[in-house]
């Protein structure tokens, strides 16, 4: 007699005699039975719609979830900025969590386009920047609007002095592209991938990757509904099949 898989359940077994005696069509209707909420039963009140509840990521509501979890992300690794910091599009965050252990901070843009931006450049050929500049760079939310975003990050690895930390976040789930046609998200990525591509660069052990989201969290970005319209406890927990925001952490080497 052949002995039972150490794998076998109860269920699994009931599931392989299903399969092998009933039909297709009666299993369907043993699954709608079966399954919670039933099939059929889901109400998706204000959200049965086919245009999001805001088009601006819900900046027009509240904060946008993706922004709430840069501000964890961030908070997290808030000691990291420090000294000289560069920043890309504007310097808000290195204000807001840099503090007085800021000495410097540098903006980076792709066109002068406004009075706080010291640098212009693109950020995959900055040639005119020195190497080993800045004890701090952080990147939210601009990988995926970069084509060629594997010689970004070799830019971000090779201006940070040594000991410096790169701070990035990039999205897993967002919108495809901007309303108005501006620019548009080329990739999305996830923890294993960013884990990966930042370890090419890196010392894997200087690398720290964090998943943010689930469900619910990345539904709500995409209606545009606000952070301030979830609870805490909607937000904070984790399910790494729905990472909505990726945020990682890479120290260069002494």
């Amino acid at each position: 007699m052949k002995a039972a898989s150490v794998t076998e359940t109860p269920i699994n077994s009931l599931r392989v005699l299903a399969r092998r005696v009933l039909s297709r069509d009666t299993r369907r209707r043993l699954t709608h039975l079966t399954t919670w909420p039933p099939v059929g039963t889901v109400r998706f009140g204000s959200l049965r719609r086919l245009s999001p509840v805001s088009r601006d990521w819900g900046f027009d509501r509240g904060q946008p979830v993706d922004r709430y979890y840069i501000d964890q992300f961030l908070t997290a690794h808030a000691s990291d900025i420090r000294g000289r910091v560069l920043e890309i599009d504007n310097s808000n965050y290195t204000r807001a969590f840099g503090g007085n252990r800021v000495t410097q901070s540098d903006v980076l843009h792709i066109s002068d386009w406004g009075p706080g931006v010291t640098m212009v450049g693109d950020l995959t050929d900055l040639g005119n920047v020195e190497s080993g500049l800045f004890d701090c760079v952080i990147v939210t939310q601009t990988l995926q609007l970069i084509w060629d975003y594997q010689a970004a990050l070799r830019t971000i690895h090779r201006i940070l002095r040594p000991g410096g930390v790169a701070l990035v976040t990039v999205p897993a789930i967002n919108k495809s592209r901007d309303e108005m046609g501006a620019f548009g998200d080329y990739w999305a990525f996830r923890t294993i991938s960013a884990q990966r591509l930042f370890a090419e660069l890196f010392p894997a052990e200087q690398v720290t990757v964090t998943g943010y989201g689930n469900v619910l969290a990345a539904v709500a970005l995409l209606h545009g509904i606000a952070a301030e319209e979830l609870t805490r406890e909607e937000l904070d927990q984790p399910d790494r099949a729905y990472e909505l925001t990726v945020g990682v952490r890479a120290r260069k080497p002494e």
